[in-house]
C-alpha cells in the first residue's frame, strides 16, 4: 500500500466516524442542555434526570437512522475492500 491509499483511508475513516457520531452526540448535547435549563428553573439539582431523556432521544434517533448509518458503513467497507485488492495488482 502507497502512502497515499493510507493517508486516503485515515481521512474517509475520520469522515465516516464524524458522521456517524456527530448526530448522537450533537441532539444528546441539545438534550442535556434543555434539561440543563430546566433544573436551573425548578431548582432541581438531580444529576442522574438527565440520564435517561437522553438515552431515550439516543435511542430514538438510532432507529430512525440506523439505515442511514448502516448503508454508510456498508459503503465505507464495500470502498475499504475496493482499496485492498487494487493495492495488491
Amino acid at each position: 500500500m502507497s502512502d497515499g491509499l493510507i493517508l486516503k483511508l485515515l481521512s474517509e475513516s475520520l469522515y465516516q466516524i464524524l458522521f456517524l457520531s456527530v448526530p448522537l452526540l450533537g441532539i444528546s448535547m441539545v438534550v442535556g442542555l434543555i434539561i440543563s435549563v430546566f433544573q436551573a428553573t425548578t431548582s432541581i439539582q438531580e444529576q442522574t434526570l438527565t440520564f435517561v431523556p437522553k438515552m431515550i432521544v439516543i435511542l430514538l434517533l438510532m432507529v430512525f437512522l440506523g439505515p442511514l448509518f448502516l448503508r454508510e458503513f456498508k459503503d465505507f467497507t464495500y470502498r475499504i475492500f475496493e482499496y485492498i485488492a487494487q493495492a495488491r495488482l
